[in-house]
């Protein structure tokens, strides 16, 4: 049941990987490159890891286990996804007054949290995954909540970006999923497929979502709003 799920998450996210890169390429790009640089990094680290799980379903050894591929290639992404948040918040107070003293409060608030974090976890005498899971969490936590201050952002401004504000809706789905099915993971062992499987179903959302954003024709603007 584990395989069968995870071979229909690559069936599913690989597709919309390519999609949202496309999508990225025809115009978006430009205003989002740190987004689409995310992008290309994980339709490479699905490709990577695509190997190392398919030899651990079958036995097979190779150089490095899946937990290597998968903590290293883990980590390298929730850095990125910070980055992303980083940027959307760079392009959503592009237009605020203060828009200086904001991004400089968020922004370097969030990069310190991540770096005491690391201190705090990282221990080279366990394996990858004893300190990156905190690690991880931590930098989930931070990103959720910039997340947040982001989405305020967009709604209290007067001239309304749906493509910003989906792009950031959908970052929130997936930031909350991904708290819930970590949740379940270290309630019992008995419910660590559920919150794999839910931890996948709001990744895929985040990706659909951001597929149809991306994919939109530019918007026009009427009357200082975007529409």
């Amino acid at each position: 049941m584990r395989e069968a799920v995870q071979y229909i998450g690559w069936l599913v996210g690989i597709p919309l990987e390519i999609l949202i890169i496309a999508a990225l390429l025809r115009g978006p790009a430009k205003r989002f490159p740190v987004l689409l640089l995310y992008m290309v990094v994980l339709l490479l680290a699905t490709v990577v890891q695509i190997p190392a799980y398919t030899a651990h379903f079958s036995g097979r050894q190779l150089a490095h286990t899946r937990a290597f591929y998968y903590w290293w290639s883990a980590a390298v992404l929730q850095l990125l996804v910070f980055g992303v948040v980083v940027s959307l918040i760079h392009e959503a107070t592009a237009q605020a007054r203060h828009r200086r003293p904001v991004r400089t409060v968020l922004v370097v608030g969030a990069i310190v949290f991540a770096a005491v974090s690391f201190l705090i976890h990282y221990d080279g005498r366990v394996v990858s995954g004893a300190w990156m899971t905190p690690w991880s969490r931590d930098i989930n936590f931070v990103s959720a909540i910039l997340d947040l201050a982001l989405w305020a952002l967009l709604i209290a401004s007067s001239h309304k970006d749906r493509r910003l504000l989906m792009l950031t809706a959908a970052l929130g789905i997936q930031f909350s999923g991904e708290a819930i099915g970590q949740a379940l993971r270290r309630i019992s062992p008995s419910v660590v497929f559920t919150g794999n499987v839910l931890i996948l179903l709001v990744n895929l959302a985040c990706l659909y979502i951001w597929w149809q954003a991306l994919r939109a024709a530019p918007v026009r603007q009427q009357h200082g709003v975007i529409l």
